[in-house]
């Protein structure tokens, strides 16, 4: 085998490994997407959630309502 052949193979190795990884990043692009929207819409509904309660002062020395 001549080292041209050899060069086509590996190049042909590492165009496959760059597809492979590209699709990967893609798949996770979409997810990264997905959940930063899901993170905002939780967000958005403990704020509100907050604000029908009335209460937006936070009082970390109190007691739980269970003791």
């Amino acid at each position: 085998m001549n080292s041209i052949d050899q060069l086509e193979e590996k190049i042909a190795h590492l165009t496959r490994s760059v597809d492979d990884l590209s699709e990967v990043i893609a798949r996770q692009d979409k997810e990264l997407a997905l959940l930063t929207r899901r993170v905002a819409l939780l967000i958005e509904r403990e704020m509100a959630r907050d604000q029908d309660t009335g209460s937006s002062i936070v009082l970390t020395d109190q007691r739980p309502p269970h003791w």
